[in-house]
């Protein structure tokens, strides 16, 4: 469905935000991972023609979108990471607005988006009185108005509550089922249960483009728990890639990723994606700040 082919992006003459980067894309969730200013937003901005490569190709069902941009527009979609509104409009004038500059003309498929978003009881309300998670939604509906089949959302659970980072997420895999959703995120439990494909950036590059399941099996036989004194972690914590520590009276209950038994008493454990791609074979992603949940 969408190839990329050595995609590079650089400004000016030393900044190269993304570097030689290629894909092989079909439908599915495709959760694109890396630390802020990994080059997820402009990769994707490159997809949605909103930028150009400096050199490679972005091919959608084999044709070159960077030559003929208007190919892949009518069937995409986007929710950039700062989604903008209306404040005067209300949710329904907001989809009726943007519906005419898609061309759309169908008021059913606007009622339906609201009730797929969950809105259609405030979609006589204005937008400005709606929170964050209600005005991402409303962005995801826009989105899907012309009904695309490539849907592009960057970082779209930034500042929810967990709630509505649930239902975003529920909403995003039950998309994926059809079209290839691109999912932009440093959140790694946002993509854990819903991608069927991870790729991973660091400092413009793809590092990693794998199955969760497969990223998962390269990790277990590394990731240990154990519970040691005070003494004996600082002792481990030069030695050892801890992952998770929590004190607890006078000892600290431990996560590790290690190619061995790190200390006696260590327990080997099932990793979760997060500590996977925390691990050392994933190093690259740098730091758990980065991939924190």
């Amino acid at each position: 469905m969408l190839e990329i082919r050595n995609v590079v992006k650089t400004f000016g003459k030393n900044v190269t935000a993304v570097n030689d980067v290629s894909l092989d894309l079909m439908p599915g969730v495709l959760g694109l991972i890396g630390h802020n200013g990994a080059g997820k937003t402009t990769l994707m901005q490159m997809i949605a023609t909103l930028t150009r490569p400096s050199s490679g190709q972005i091919l959608f069902r084999g044709v070159d979108i960077v030559k003929n941009p208007n190919e892949i527009r009518r069937s995409l979609g986007f929710l950039p990471q700062d989604f903008g509104i209306y404040p005067n409009l209300t949710a329904l004038e907001f989809m009726q607005y943007f519906a005419a500059l898609k061309g759309v003309r169908d008021a059913a498929r606007i009622r339906h988006l609201l009730e797929l978003v969950n809105l259609h009881d405030h979609a006589h309300r204005p937008a400005s009185t709606f929170s964050g998670g209600m005005r991402r939604r409303l962005g995801i509906a826009q989105a899907l108005l012309n009904d695309p089949d490539i849907l592009i959302v960057d970082e779209p659970t930034a500042g929810l509550d967990p709630e509505e980072r649930l239902r975003f997420r529920n909403l995003l895999s039950e998309l994926g089922f059809k079209k290839l959703v691109i999912m932009s995120t440093h959140i790694v439990s946002d993509v854990e249960s819903i991608a069927s494909q991870l790729a991973i950036m660091r400092n413009g590059k793809l590092i990693a483009f794998e199955t969760p399941e497969l990223i998962l099996d390269k990790a277990r036989g590394q990731i240990w728990s154990a519970q040691v004194g005070n003494e004996q972690y600082d002792v481990l914590k030069d030695k050892v890639q801890v992952l998770h520590a929590q004190r607890s009276g006078s000892n600290v209950n431990l996560r590790m990723a290690h190619p061995h038994s790190p200390c006696q008493g260590a327990l080997m454990t099932e990793p979760s994606l997060e500590e996977a791609l925390m691990s050392r074979r994933y190093a690259a992603l740098d730091s758990s700040q980065e991939l924190a949940a």
